[in-house]
């Protein structure tokens, strides 16, 4: 089982203006694969509060992966993909190129997306959409791929029978 940490992007949802439907369409996705979500939070579109944040869950929380959902787009307080870009050791650009192809078949706007994925350490670093919708779509995607390259990555990969 791994250890999954999600964290939503949100000026008004850390203020408890808008409900995170997001991060709830995560948990549900995640369970499916039984990992557990130990960690949940709901922080401003703050740059600096966003990369300590993301230290925080993979240096102190020792979490095998972190999804975070919104702050991806154009807007001028969207600071996920920098702020994770700033944290990460090494880019996985095949997670994210696949998300925006797969969303590009729904809709135009997808290549409006900025999200990046990447390790930091042992752990996994994936940005995604702020909208449940976007989330889900997403996630069924990359899900499929995810146990095995989790399992190289965290050393288990002769624990959980890999080749």
């Amino acid at each position: 089982m791994f250890k999954v940490a999600v964290v939503t992007m949100s000026d008004k949802g850390a203020r408890g203006e808008r409900e995170d439907r997001s991060a709830g369409v995560i948990k549900e996705m995640v369970a499916k694969l039984n990992w557990a979500v130990v960690d949940y939070r709901v922080i401003p579109d703050d740059y600096d509060l966003i990369k300590e944040t993301l230290i925080d869950l993979v240096d102190h929380g020792k979490n095998d992966l972190i999804l975070t959902t919104g702050g991806t787009g154009l807007g001028p307080r969207d600071n996920t993909p920098e702020a994770t870009l700033a944290v990460i050791q090494r880019e996985v650009p095949g997670l994210a190129e696949a998300m925006r192809i797969e969303s590009l078949k729904k809709t135009n706007r997808a290549m409006l997306s900025r999200a990046v994925a990447g390790v930091r350490n042992r752990s996994l670093i994936v940005n995604l959409p702020g909208s449940p919708k976007g989330v889900r779509e997403c996630l069924d995607v990359i899900l499929p791929a995810l146990p095995h390259g989790l399992e190289i990555l965290t050393g288990r990969a002769g624990e959980c029978g890999a080749e």
